[in-house]
């Protein structure tokens, strides 16, 4: 989380709505790095929702089965599965469930697919708390204001880059081949440090 968490939380206002019952703010937080998954959940736990964690598909599909969430917070990739596979299934549960897509890279297409399996948004890593709790409670129908330092370009390619080289098995030759790029620029690129913003 960028932004400390003493910051007063969208929706805090008296007279503020959210999409269901307000009353009920039980929230799944799905993801497989642990450490990002304790600070989200005592986050969220500042910002009064009644959370429950799970590390997987599997896991997170049976605690939603015993007792389905009002809110939702899923990572796309995990170790045993697509967190695309479980929003369908978490909306099965509940309908009126809100869901929100976590990724460590942005992906227009994935970010289409995540909302036609039924999340309500999509927010690209490391998304701080403020970010999720603005799109879990963003009225039905709409959606959240946008954030106000988004990933600039270069980091958004940076992002890309760091991803195609991961899938590629760290492979410079393939990577470059796959990007359609000199090699000797893609290994510039990658001796850098990330982007700042």
């Amino acid at each position: 989380m960028t932004r400390d968490d003493k910051q007063s939380a969208p929706g805090d206002e008296a007279g503020g709505e959210g999409p269901a019952d307000l009353m009920d703010k039980s929230l799944l937080i799905v993801d497989d790095d642990e450490p990002f998954r304790n600070r989200l959940v005592r986050a969220m736990e500042r910002r009064d929702f009644d959370v429950r964690s799970a590390s997987g598909v599997g896991e997170a599909i049976e605690m939603a089965r015993k007792n389905p969430p009002a809110f939702a917070v899923v990572d796309l990739k995990l170790l045993d599965g697509s967190g695309l596979d479980i929003v369908p299934e978490l909306r099965e549960l509940r309908d009126d469930m809100r869901v929100v897509i976590l990724t460590g890279y942005g992906n227009i297409a994935t970010a289409v697919a995540a909302v036609k399996s039924g999340a309500v948004d999509y927010l690209a890593k490391p998304a701080d708390a403020d970010e999720i709790e603005a799109a879990l409670m963003a009225p039905p129908d709409s959606h959240p204001a946008p954030p106000e330092k988004p990933m600039s370009a270069d980091r958004v390619r940076w992002e890309h880059i760091q991803r195609v080289f991961e899938l590629c098995d760290r492979n410079v030759s393939e990577t470059a081949r796959r990007l359609n790029m000199h090699r000797r620029t893609l290994q510039r690129i990658l001796a850098k440090h990330s982007p700042r913003e």
